[in-house]
Parts: structure tokens; sequence; C-alpha cells
């Protein structure tokens, strides 16, 4: 069963090293596609409005203060703290420069083509669809294997330069930017746990369809 996957699979597009600059064009192109899903996951959580992942959170707030899209605040925050990995001593790769851009542009995109359904129970399944593409996005992304995102990074740096387990790192900063996000107007709902707690299964979906479809 996909619950039970403990490495990401390897695919004739995958690359053979995280910092690979020169990739092949498929594995390209399956970068940007998982990429593609990935934003669009997330906005399509945006749009349901029963909540957002943490990050999206924090945009979400920051753009009720500045005169500025969701997906450009995200893409501010998210070179903020590529920034930050300089300090982390984490090296980004064309993943990385990609995640920033991609995922910016497809939340904006999404929340200006997709309507928000009319009653609960659509946005609460739209909220369920959203979480599984942002498993499968994340599926063809992390096969691609060409540098993770910069809150990966981020978690990554910090986990080495302190010594704390990484699931207390991960969610110390989860919580965080979700509180400073709340905090700011950001919306908090049953959309944000289900991504909470359905993402990782939703990865690990993602991976076992992408690995089974290109074995």
């Amino acid at each position: 069963m996909f619950l039970t996957i403990k490495k990401v699979p390897k695919t004739y597009w995958s690359s053979k090293k995280t910092l690979n600059f020169k990739p092949k064009i498929s594995t390209f192109l399956f970068l940007c596609l998982g990429l593609t899903l990935f934003g669009l996951g997330e906005g399509l959580l945006l749009v349901s409005l029963t909540g957002a992942s943490p990050w999206s959170v924090l945009a979400q707030g920051i753009s009720l203060h500045i005169d500025l899209s969701i997906g450009v605040i995200t893409f501010f925050v998210s070179s903020f703290v590529l920034f930050l990995w300089f300090f982390l001593d984490q090296k980004p790769g064309i993943g990385t420069i990609m995640n920033i851009i991609i995922i910016s542009i497809m939340i904006d995109v999404s929340m200006v083509f997709i309507p928000t359904p009319e009653n609960y129970i659509s946005q609460l399944l739209l909220a369920i669809f959203a979480v599984l593409i942002v498993g499968l996005g994340s599926g063809f992304y992390l096969i691609a294997n060409l540098g993770p995102g910069p809150r990966d990074g981020l978690m990554v740096g910090v986990q080495i330069k302190t010594n704390f387990p990484i699931a207390l790192v991960r969610a110390f900063l989860e919580i965080t930017v979700v509180a400073i996000g709340w905090y700011l107007g950001g919306t908090v709902g049953i959309g944000t746990l289900l991504f909470a707690f359905g993402v990782g299964p939703a990865v690990a979906l993602g991976l076992f369809i992408v690995g089974k479809v290109f074995n």
C-alpha cells in the first residue's frame, strides 16, 4: 500500500543529482507539471474558503494589509525564506527556483478563474480534492529530484543547526506561520486541518501513483 512508502521512487526522468542545473527536458517538464499541480491545489484550498495551508494562511493574512495578491505575497515570502538558506548552509536547485515562481502564479490563476462553490458540502469536497492534487503534484515534483522547495530547505537547515528532531522543527515552523497568518486575518478552518493531517498520506499516494505509472 502507498502508506508504507519509505523513499521517493526513481523513474527514467528522475534527476540523478539534486543540484543538476542541466536536467533532461523530460525531467524539467515533469518538475513543472508537479509544481503546477501543487500550486493549483494550494489555490483550490483557498478558493474553497474552508481554510488554507499554513504558509497560504500567512500570505492571505498579509494580503489583507497590503495591496498585493496572495500569489505575489507567496512569491515574496518564499523568496525571503530562500534568502534565509544562506545562513543555514543550504543550496538551492532548479526545483527550488521554479517552486517559487510556478506555485505563486498558479495560486493567483486558481483564485481568478475558479469560483467558490455555493454550499458548504461542495466547499469541503473541493478542499479534499485540493489536498489530493497537492499530493499528486508533490509526487511529480519530488521524483524529479531537482531540489527542495524553500520551506523544506528552511526546515532541513534549522534542524541541522539546532539538532532538534525534524518533526519538532516542522511543527514549530508550521504552527508559527499559521498563528501569524491567523492573527493577521488569514482563514484557519477545516481546510487547514485537512491539509495538516491529509497532506502526508496524499503525498505518499502521489509518489505511489507516479512511481507506478512511470516505472
